[in-house]
């Protein structure tokens, strides 16, 4: 019978896919080298407790129950499916480190009375941690913000979001948000049962903002270091309005390209610190001769849009928000070629790869593909497309709906009774600058996805339903408005 590896979940919150391999990251990118890496990974949600809930289920938030990040039952994973922890925790020696933001009803994980698995949190440990020593949380009044934000079908509220403010956090690495966890993983790895298998979930903060860091990691990036990507500060003949009720468009559209950029050198300063983190475990794990028995994979939840399109976080479903590192270091012994794999792949298809791999089956079934043949073999995915959706932060608003296949991306986005539709070609174009919903050439392209997308809408009981007739129903509308922003020939 094959040994049970060790499994080590690293993951980021908000880490974009395009500050990897740029001299920032250099643990990352000695993970990656013995890795399999794919290179067009996406996540199935825009936001961070959705993109979790399908990440340890291996199932779309609509099947899961779990739409948004907080506010009501929608925040949660409600429906009858069982997860990584509680799937392993019984044979693995289970341990948390960090942000816990997969929410489980009707209890959450870290308070069932049968739960095994060991937590060190941010609610818990690293409050309790900060207050004993006198120490101030990273962040405050001035790195948020108001915004307006949909609180049901009939009423808006204000609330009040991380913005991109920059500055130092005075009590240096050890009592930062990350610091702390990347010490509980140590901790972790040096405390676990050697009579089993180690499982470890190590969910760091960074890059996600606040952008409150200490030194040297504050100071630690200069302008001559990295080059803006030409979206950013710029918006788009075509880009959906939409964006302006909500969070992303309503907090980026307020700096320029010339303060992105010092926006920019403080999130770079970050995902070093990051890297530092994951240096720090993979350092243990090589020390305690685990390192060649684990399987490591290493990601994030989402992306962050960091001003491209004039944008702020995630919560849409452009490139820097919803594409994601991916990594898989198997176990020495499986002789597995580290190498790059360009298909498309879903953060839903995690769980169902681990799964494969170790032989380990959850109660429910599936709706992620596994990668293992793929890995292994240089075999065709199962997918011939990949999903990505939002649906609100604390309430169900703002909704955006996306398919990727054959090197086209079609996004639907919702407002109320408004939708609004864009068509990008990411393989030529990746930083979808140019909104091809509207050329005459394309329009056969948009309705194979647009069914698609109806298909796969209908099949994960989406709360949502879309029109087949949606596409000429649009263009039909903005041939009857006046933009304010003029478009080209619309067919």
């Amino acid at each position: 019978m094959k040994k049970k590896p060790h499994i080590i979940i690293i993951m980021a919150d908000q880490l974009r896919y395009d500050v990897l391999g740029k001299g920032f990251t250099p643990a990352i990118d000695a993970l990656a080298e013995d890795s399999a890496v794919f290179s067009n990974a996406y996540t199935a949600s825009a936001l961070c407790v959705p993109a979790r809930g399908v990440f340890f289920t291996g199932t779309y938030p609509c099947e899961n129950g779990c739409l948004i990040n907080s506010g009501s039952a929608e925040a949660y994973v409600t429906k009858p499916v069982s997860n990584l922890y509680e799937m392993l925790e019984n044979d693995w020696d289970s341990w948390h480190s960090g942000k816990q933001h997969f929410r489980t009803l009707p209890h959450t994980l870290e308070s069932r009375e049968d739960g095994k698995t060991k937590f060190i949190t941010l609610t818990r440990t690293y409050h309790e941690y900060i207050k004993e020593n006198n120490m101030r949380l990273p962040g405050g009044p001035e790195f948020r913000g108001l915004c307006p934000e949909v609180a049901s079908d009939v009423l808006s509220t204000t609330r009040t979001y991380s913005i991109p403010t920059t500055g130092v956090y005075e009590w240096g690495f050890d009592a930062h948000t990350d610091g702390y966890f990347a010490k509980g993983a140590v901790e972790a790895v040096r405390k676990r049962d050697p009579n089993k298998p180690f499982l470890l979930n190590a969910m760091f903060l960074a890059p996600h903002p606040p952008f409150d860091i200490p030194e040297p990691y504050y100071s630690k990036v200069s302008y001559e270091d990295f080059d803006l990507p030409d979206n950013v500060g710029v918006w788009y003949e075509g880009q959906s309005p939409l964006q302006l009720y909500h969070l992303p468009g309503f907090w980026g559209t307020k700096y320029s390209r010339e303060e992105w950029r010092e926006i920019w050198r403080v999130y770079l300063g970050l995902v070093s610190l990051l890297d530092k983190c994951v240096g720090i475990i993979i350092e243990e794990l090589k020390r305690q001769n685990m390192y060649d028995d684990s399987l490591i994979i290493f990601t994030c939840d989402h992306g962050e849009m960091l001003g491209s399109h004039r944008l702020w976080q995630k919560m849409c479903l452009y490139e820097e928000s919803i594409k994601i590192p991916l990594f898989f270091k198997f176990p020495k012994g499986e002789n597995i070629r580290p190498r790059v794999i360009d298909h498309y792949v879903s953060a839903v298809d995690v769980m169902p790869t681990i799964c494969e791999y170790i032989d380990y089956y959850p109660s429910h079934k599936m709706s992620g593909c596994s990668l293992l043949d793929v890995i292994k073999k240089g075999a065709e995915p199962k997918r011939e497309a990949v999903f990505s959706q939002y649906d609100g932060n604390k309430s169900l608003a703002n909704t955006q709906r996306c398919i990727i296949k054959d090197g086209y991306k079609l996004i639907v986005s919702m407002f109320r009774d408004e939708k609004y539709l864009e068509l990008y070609n990411i393989s030529e174009d990746p930083q979808e600058t140019v909104n091809l919903i509207f050329e005459k050439e394309y329009l056969s392209q948009a309705g194979e996805l647009l069914n698609d997308l109806i298909r796969h809408m209908k099949e994960t009981k989406d709360i949502y339903s879309l029109d087949e007739n949606l596409i000429g129903t649009f263009l039909d509308n903005v041939k009857n408005s006046e933009p304010s922003v003029p478009l080209r020939e619309i067919v």
